[in-house]
């Protein structure tokens, strides 16, 4: 089900789509710093992160928004899309930040990819998305990008072993430490798409 949108709401997606898109570049700059290595060796390497991956469907999905005149993204899409991302805020204060200390224009990237576009994105949908045809049989939705992530990730690392988080990391961790990580994460997931689900089910009253 899709909704026609507001300009106001149409215009402050644009915005927050120039946000996640500069802190996109901005985190790409600093890493060719950083690593000393080519622009698209750089763009490979941060195709491996979940952060990365959400903010450029942040970027596409909210200039679908700003740029749809008659109707936006469905509403489990906007609230799936929604709860990623500020779960990618929220896994990075709680689990991930000590292992990344960025100088210079690292830490405007920083604070743009963990902090202002979560926020942002998770205010718009609180105010501006449409969350009323939310119902019970969309929660499994809300685990389809995080579960898609996960495999590519895992995938991808058994081929070469570069795992892009500690905690997903076997060697490091161990099989069974891994396992039962994601497996909270999976149940955070789940959890998350009740709230959003449940504040879409009370806005309807």
């Amino acid at each position: 089900m899709f909704a026609v949108l507001s300009r106001a709401a149409r215009l402050q997606a644009l915005v927050i789509a120039g946000l996640a898109a500069v802190s996109l570049v901005a985190q790409w700059v600093y890493l060719m710093e950083l690593r000393g290595t080519g622009p698209l060796e750089t763009v490979l390497e941060m195709t491996r992160f979940f952060t990365i991956l959400t903010t450029v469907l942040v970027v596409i999905a909210f200039l679908t928004v700003a740029l749809s005149k008659l109707r936006g993204l469905s509403a489990v899409t906007l609230a799936a899309l929604t709860l990623s991302v500020v779960l990618t805020g929220a896994v990075y204060h709680t689990l991930l930040g000590e292992f990344w200390n960025p100088t210079g224009i690292g830490i405007a990237a920083d604070w743009g990819l963990q902090t202002i576009v979560p926020l942002a994105v998770f205010l718009w949908w609180l105010v501006q998305a449409p969350k009323t045809a939310l119902v019970w049989a969309d929660l499994p939705a809300f685990a389809l990008w995080p579960s898609v992530y996960m495999a590519y990730a895992l995938g991808l690392a058994t081929l070469d072993g570069v795992y892009p988080y500690p905690f997903m990391d076997p060697v490091e961790t161990g099989v069974w430490q891994v396992a039962a990580t994601l497996g909270i994460l999976g149940v955070l997931v789940l959890l998350g798409g009740v709230v959003m689900i449940g504040i879409g089910r009370f806005a309807d009253r």
